[in-house]
């Protein structure tokens, strides 16, 4: 494996496009991701995580990897590119085939034919799919397996999620990143991105939700004994809170962001009445005072809805307040000081920010909660560029033996000849 090889996210959202790029860094016998340039654009021609216009989008994405060239004196020749939205659905699907070698010892051949029994799924014309991730294996009867190989058996089952997205979506997102020059090695469901590095493997076993909360969309994945219990997106996120306090005060939308980067607070209970800015100061045209509790009243009842929604789903798989790892919340609508506080009290749950773990940087980005997506893509790259690379080891490693015993033949067979 190539140490300085470059790895590249890219996060489409409809708020803004944002780039990671990374490299291996050797920890110990370990390794972690290095980030060393990330950076963004606002987002054009893109609405709820949907593309409406592709040359507004294909401006907006090379406008960002251009930047993040200049910044890491790198050239970004393939990325791995977030997917998320109402468009990607999760079924659970079953793979049964029968273990290949006579003696019943089940090899990684025998899991690959299990795994592609499980994708022949009914599916709509107009949806491919984007993962299939192995839950559990079944060898004779026995559940529960997590790794099979080794074992021995006559048939071997798999429980898969399959994880698919709309086809005209996954076709756009295609031509959008080609059109920039850059390849894309493979599209990841966003939230999936986020959880790689915002939770630890046994937060995952254990019970944890991560809740992404976007520009248009809050994203919801629950994983449990370390697999995927439940996947969610809800058709609300951070720019809602713009569009109420732009109504609540009557102000552009323009001012009405400058107003929640800058002085939103999801509870209302430690400001004062008194307690006010001028939005002149933001760019009104006159001079108007607001009090900072009224606008925090706004974002509250907001950030109320979205957290309802996110416990109505808990309570979809009988899981609210009753995920002990709690929730990890991440995005750009995270950043809203008090947010925490508010989540535990509405989810009843133990609630952290989603700060990507065990990642180094020499940007400060790395720990904006906006970038999550984005870096999450760059470990996901980096994993999957690790287990090619053992897979092609254990092939050669294969080839080399079957050469040993051919080898040995020849010299069998010419001895008997002489």
């Amino acid at each position: 494996m190539v140490r300085d090889e470059i790895f590249a996210g890219i996060d489409i959202g409809s708020s803004a496009v944002r780039v990671a790029v990374g490299q291996r860094l050797p920890v110990g016998d370990k390794e972690s991701v290095h980030i060393i340039g990330a950076a963004e654009v606002a987002a054009e021609g893109i609405n709820r995580g949907l593309i409406n216009s592709i040359d507004d989008a294909v401006s907006s994405v090379a406008s960002c990897i251009e930047k993040v060239e200049k910044m890491t004196g790198a050239q970004v020749g393939s990325a791995w590119v977030a997917i998320s939205g109402a468009n990607v659905v999760s079924i659970e699907s079953k793979g049964v085939v029968a273990v290949s070698r006579p003696d019943g010892d089940v090899r990684e051949d025998d899991v690959e034919r299990a795994v592609d029994a499980a994708q022949t799924v009914a599916m709509p014309v107009n949806f491919e799919i984007l993962h299939v991730i192995p839950k559990t294996f079944t060898v004779d009867g026995q559940p529960g397996i997590k790794d099979p190989v080794g074992m021995t058996g006559l048939r071997l089952e798999v429980d898969a999620q399959i994880i698919q997205g709309m086809s005209s979506h996954i076709k756009n997102l295609h031509k959008c990143v080609h059109r920039t020059g850059v390849n894309i090695e493979n599209l990841v469901l966003g939230v999936l991105a986020n959880a790689e590095v915002v939770t630890t493997p046994r937060q995952k076993e254990l019970g944890v939700a991560v809740v992404n909360i976007g520009g248009a969309t809050t994203n919801l994945v629950v994983f449990e004994q370390g697999d995927i219990l439940h996947l969610a997106s809800l058709p609300i996120g951070s720019d809602h809170i713009t569009s109420d306090i732009a109504i609540g005060l009557r102000t552009s939308i323009d001012i009405a962001e400058k107003v929640k980067l800058n002085h939103a607070r999801a509870l209302p209970k430690d400001l004062a009445k008194r307690d006010e800015i001028n939005l002149r100061e933001l760019g009104a045209d006159g001079d108007e005072s607001v009090s900072l509790k009224y606008i925090a009243q706004i974002v509250q009842a907001r950030l109320e809805e979205i957290l309802e929604r996110v416990d109505k789903e808990l309570k979809k798989i009988n899981r609210s307040g009753l995920l002990p790892a709690g929730v990890v919340v991440t995005g750009g609508g995270a950043k809203i000081p008090g947010i925490i506080d508010l989540a535990k009290l509405k989810l009843r749950l133990p609630v952290t920010l989603g700060y990507p773990i065990g990642v180094t940087s020499i940007t400060d980005r790395v720990n904006d909660l906006s970038y999550t997506t984005a870096i999450g893509l760059v470990q996901w790259g980096m994993n999957e560029s690790r287990d090619a690379a053992g897979r092609k080891d254990g092939l050669l490693g294969k080839n080399r033996q079957v050469e040993k015993v051919t080898q040995q033949l020849k010299k069998w067979f010419g001895a008997l000849v002489h």
